[in-house]
C-alpha cells in the first residue's frame, strides 16, 4: 500500500508517500480501504517532532481519522460486512491506503454524506462532543465559549451547541471566518485578545472550550460563571499560564483536560457508542455537517501542512487518495 511517512522532524519538504506492507486484520478487526484522511493540528506537531505516536500505532505514519470502505474483516467480526462505509479515529496511520481498526471503533458514514467528506468528521466531532457533553455536560440554555472557533473543532462545537441548546461565542482574530462561524449558527463572534475577553463575552458563560491554552487559559477562568467548567484541548498559543487560582476557589470551577489520540480502546468505545446513538442521526438530519474548506489529492499532502502551518484554514482539510 501508499503510505504518507515523516522519515524525520521538519518542514512540510520532508513529507514523503512510500511503500508499505498492507496490515492484515485479527480477530475483532476490520480493513478499511482508506478514501480520504482529514488533516489535523496533531498531524503538524507530530511532523515537527513534538507529538510522537502513542504506542501500537504506526510511528511514522500519520493521520488520526480516516474513512473508507470496509475490505477484509479478521475472525468474529459481526457488526460490519465487506462493502460497508465506515469512518473513525486511530492513534495514527490514517494517511495510508488501507487501516486496522477494532470493530466497535469504526462508525457509519451517515447517509447524504460522501465517504472523502466524511474523513472531516470522527476527530473534530468526537473530540467537541467529548468536551461538551462528556466533560463539560452543556444543557440547553447555558452560554458555550469557544476559542479558535473556526477550528475543525471550533466548527463541530458550533453546531452541537446549536443543536444542544445551547448559545453559542466564539473567538478568532480574523473577521472573515467569524463571518463564516456565523454562517454556521455563531451566536456571538468575538474578535478580541485575552486582555479584552471580559468586555467582549459580557454576561458570563458556563462552558469554555479552551484550544488554545497560554494567556485565553487564564481569561476564560475570568469570564466562567460560579460552577462553570473549562475543558482544555489545546495549547497553541502556549504551555504556561499565570492564574488566579481564588477564582476556581470562589467560583467552584472545575478544570478539565482531554486529548483523543491516546486513549485505550476502553475509553474509545463507550465514547464511539453514545456518539453513534445520539449525534450520528443529527448528520442525517442535516442539523450537523463536516465543515470541508477543500479536498486535496494526497500527493499534495506537503501543501496542505504548509496551510495549517499558517492558520489559513477554516473547519478542515481532507487529503483524498
Amino acid at each position: 500500500m501508499r503510505a504518507v511517512v515523516f522519515p524525520s522532524a521538519g518542514g512540510p519538504e520532508i513529507i514523503q508517500v512510500v511503500e508499505r506492507p498492507d496490515p492484515e486484520p485479527g480477530a475483532h478487526q476490520v480493513r478499511v480501504r482508506v478514501a480520504a484522511a482529514g488533516l489535523n493540528r496533531a498531524d503538524v506537531l507530530q511532523r515537527r517532532g513534538l507529538y510522537p505516536a502513542p504506542p501500537g500505532w504506526p510511528a511514522d505514519i500519520p493521520g488520526l481519522e480516516y474513512a473508507g470502505v470496509v475490505e477484509s474483516a479478521g475472525p468474529g467480526v459481526s457488526r460490519w460486512q465487506v462493502g460497508d462505509r465506515v469512518m473513525g479515529l486511530v492513534g495514527g496511520g490514517a494517511f495510508a491506503e488501507y487501516v486496522v481498526v477494532h470493530e466497535d471503533e469504526a462508525l457509519a458514514v451517515p447517509a447524504g454524506i460522501s465517504v472523502v467528506h466524511a474523513a472531516a468528521i470522527p476527530e473534530a466531532f468526537l473530540t467537541a462532543w467529548d468536551a461538551m457533553v462528556t466533560r463539560g455536560r452543556l444543557a440547553r440554555g447555558e452560554r458555550l465559549l469557544v476559542h479558535a472557533v473556526a477550528s475543525g473543532v471550533g466548527t463541530a462545537a458550533i453546531q452541537l451547541g446549536r443543536a444542544l441548546g445551547a448559545v453559542t461565542l466564539g473567538t478568532s482574530r480574523t473577521a472573515a471566518k467569524l463571518e463564516r462561524c456565523r454562517a454556521l449558527g455563531l451566536d456571538h463572534a468575538l474578535r478580541t485578545e485575552p486582555a479584552g475577553l471580559d468586555k467582549a463575552v459580557g454576561e458570563p458563560v458556563h462552558v469554555v472550550l479552551d484550544l488554545l491554552g497560554g494567556p485565553w487559559f487564564a481569561a476564560s477562568l475570568r469570564v466562567l460563571a460560579p460552577r462553570g467548567r473549562l475543558v482544555l484541548l489545546g495549547l497553541i498559543a502556549g504551555s504556561e499560564a499565570h492564574v488566579e487560582l481564588g477564582l476556581v476557589l470562589r467560583k467552584r470551577l472545575e478544570v478539565t483536560g482531554t486529548v483523543m489520540r491516546p486513549r485505550l480502546h476502553a475509553e474509545r468505545v463507550p465514547l464511539v457508542a453514545e456518539f453513534a446513538a445520539r449525534a450520528l442521526p443529527l448528520f442525517a438530519s442535516g442539523a450537523l455537517a463536516p465543515v470541508v474548506e477543500e479536498v486535496l489529492p494526497m500527493r499534495e499532502v506537503a501543501e496542505a501542512h504548509r496551510r495549517m502551518d499558517a492558520n489559513e484554514t477554516f473547519g478542515k482539510l481532507v487529503l483524498a487518495w
